[in-house]
């Protein structure tokens, strides 16, 4: 299955060199065993654009955006056996922030891919979700 990552950090500001190292020797861990696809920090909000719809017109909107409570500062994509395997991962990824960025707080967000097959299990999912409902 994959797998994608999104970071939302609650701290501003770039992330130590210890943790960046300790980032960089995972991820080469993970990609060299065929889990990690992609990953990426992304720029501050500043220097991005938001593409929008609102009342069937089109607009562009450049950062920074004042409504923006969460901002998501990276990804990774992974393809892993299961969600538990994804969940196991993330931790150890957010486990690197308490070891080498004291004081760091933020959300990994473990979500798996729809697939065109229908594999992922998030058809199936959300069909028991909503009958649960």
């Amino acid at each position: 299955m994959r797998f994608m990552y999104i970071v939302t950090p609650v701290h501003n500001g770039p992330p130590t060199p210890e943790l960046m190292e300790a980032m960089h020797k995972l991820t080469d861990r993970e990609i060299k065993a065929g889990r990690m696809l992609d990953s990426g920090g992304l720029m501050p909000v500043a220097t991005g654009a938001q593409v929008r719809i609102t009342d069937g017109q089109l607009s562009v909107v450049d950062g920074p955006f004042v409504e923006a409570k969460e901002v998501v500062g990276g990804y990774a994509i992974f393809e892993l056996r299961d969600k538990e395997e994804a969940v196991a991962s993330a931790k150890e990824f957010m486990q690197l922030h308490l070891d080498h960025m004291p004081g760091w707080e933020g959300t990994c967000e473990v979500r798996a891919f729809g697939m065109p097959d229908g594999q992922g299990g998030c058809e199936a999912e959300v069909a028991d979700a909503l009958a649960a409902s």
